[in-house]
């Protein structure tokens, strides 16, 4: 029975020392030659300048290995991934390893490798049993020493998972305000969030893991924004962000993420404006979007293309540069006598800009402003068609005069008539956990489609998830039914879940709105 119990005690400390070494591998840093190996085998380039080249097909076509990396096959995690009918293998070192060799295609099989068989089989395409390798796999041209850091690399692949995922959990992060103005949006958002990942995590999580959530305050002012950023992108930070609100870094946070290779899925230009930004994937139109819509309506059923337009916005750079994108937006679909206002930052909209007669007026300020610019126009007597995105107007809109009554046409992402019971339900669940009402809904949908999506692209991922397959798997993504929009889905070159809007009226005497064009999908290329 001692011997037994001894027996046992030290099984039990061999694998703590085991947990313990495993644990420490994930926690150290890469030696210099493993980064310069990494280089190599994610971007197919050398870290000390030296060319690096591939050999393709059977004709041996030379191109530059940036543009066949190692990883673009074998994936970030070396597990290959099957991709246009090829099937890359498994290359980490545990596998390459094994010291019952590996059976390949038509029944062969070769040893394990050693480390110069793996530089053989980079720069030869042999195997250690002397068979070649598929044609598919390139025939690498490189020096001694970037052979020898990329074995080193593939030594430690398997301990250089992506940041915020571990054994049994994966964290998810957001940068959400918790102070001033824009706190109960982020109160908001933040209040979904938590709910729909609770909902996921308490029907088992995904693939073992619980999905855990760590909200960061963006702070004041652009700088603070970024530290708070760099709080989520570091060593231990985490595998994706989702639905930020940090209106400080607009026209930024794209270049910063690119930085760390870092996804995010929320729609940021519902608060700022990012666009064609290959990391960023938003679920639901942005303002451009929107007015794009109604754009199309004004033109096709109003007739109003030919006639004075003017676009109001508040005097920022970034409001600048989305006028002048929707005036040219405008002008290519037709609008011959488009021109530009813009109004001082923290005034409201004054009298004195209203120096001529227009048919249609697209308003880009804040929403706080349009009431009173709609007054000011009743009081010099004009009465143009006004088009906004629904976010853009108060939410008490009956304070318009209504002398404008069916003159102001709202673009909405969704509307009741795309809510289905079963989303309906979902939603309401989550904001029961969280205490919510329907304050936001735009925000609230757009977050719950967020978590949605995440989590879908998480699913095909599999178990060993890193962020490039996270991208690859979003862009597969492809008529996403939430249950509250129009179908979601991605592509390549697409990284808004749906471009367009539906259009309504609002009648300002009967105090009501009225859907006058459904969802209308503006192509890319309007």
């Amino acid at each position: 029975m001692k011997s037994l119990a001894l027996f046992r005690l030290r099984l039990t400390l061999q694998f703590s020392l085991l947990w313990c070494l495993t644990s420490a591998a994930h926690g150290m840093e890469l030696s210099p030659m493993e980064a310069a190996g990494k280089r190599v085998y994610r971007e197919g380039v050398s870290a000390s300048g030296a060319d690096v080249s591939a050999r393709i097909g059977v004709s041996g076509t030379v191109v530059p290995a940036a543009t066949v990396p190692c990883a673009g096959c074998h994936g970030a995690d070396g597990r290959g991934r099957p991709e246009g009918g090829v099937r890359p293998p498994d290359i980490t070192w545990r596998r390459l390893s094994t010291p019952y060799g590996q059976q390949v295609r038509a029944g062969r099989s070769h040893p394990p490798y050693s480390d110069s068989a793996v530089s053989h089989a980079i720069i030869e395409g042999i195997d250690p049993g002397g068979n070649a390798l598929d044609s598919a796999m390139p025939r690498f041209v490189m020096s001694s020493q970037d052979q020898l850091n990329l074995v080193a690399y593939l030594k430690r692949i398997e301990d250089d998972g992506d940041p915020g995922v571990q054994a049994t959990t994966l964290r998810l992060g957001t940068l959400l305000p918790t102070q001033g103005a824009m706190a109960p949006l982020g109160d908001t958002v933040g209040a979904v969030l938590k709910g729909a990942l609770a909902a996921i995590n308490e029907a088992g999580g995904i693939h073992g893991r619980q999905l855990e959530l760590q909200i960061v305050d963006p702070g004041p002012d652009a700088e603070s924004a970024k530290a708070a950023l760099q709080t989520l992108t570091g060593d231990d930070g985490v595998f994706a962000l989702i639905t930020p609100l940090v209106p400080a870094l607009d026209g930024h946070l794209g270049e910063l993420l690119e930085q760390v290779q870092l996804p995010l899925v929320g729609s940021v230009s519902l608060v700022g404006g990012e666009s064609d930004n290959p990391l960023i994937f938003e679920p639901l139109p942005g303002t451009s979007e929107q007015l794009g819509a109604l754009a199309s309506y004004g033109q096709r059923t109003l007739g109003l293309a030919g006639q004075a337009t003017r676009i109001v916005y508040q005097d920022n750079p970034q409001d600048q540069q989305q006028a002048e994108t929707l005036k040219q937006h405008l002008n290519a679909q037709g609008w011959t006598d488009v021109s530009l206002q813009s109004y001082p930052t923290g005034q409201t909209v004054g009298v004195g800009v209203y120096t001529a007669e227009v048919k249609s007026l697209f308003f880009l300020g804040r929403a706080a402003d349009f009431a009173a610019m709609t007054q000011t126009l009743d009081g010099a007597g004009q009465h143009p068609y006004l088009f906004a995105a629904s976010a853009q107007v108060p939410n008490d809109v009956w304070q318009v005069p209504s002398s404008f009554s069916r003159r102001l046409l709202l673009a909405y992402p969704f509307i009741p008539g795309d809510w289905t019971d079963e989303g309906k339900a979902a939603l309401a669940s989550v904001r029961e956990r969280s205490g919510l009402k329907g304050q936001y809904a735009v925000l609230q949908v757009d977050a719950y489609c967020a978590v949605l999506l995440v989590a879908e692209a998480l699913r095909q991922i599999g178990r060993n998830p890193a962020r490039e397959q996270l991208v690859k798997a979003l862009e597969g993504l492809h008529d996403i039914q939430t249950g509250l929009t129009p179908l979601l889905g991605f592509g390549p070159g697409r990284r808004l879940g749906m471009s367009g809007a539906h259009v309504v009226t609002v009648d300002l005497k009967q105090q009501r709105f009225e859907l006058v064009s459904p969802y209308t999908r503006v192509s890319a290329a309007n």
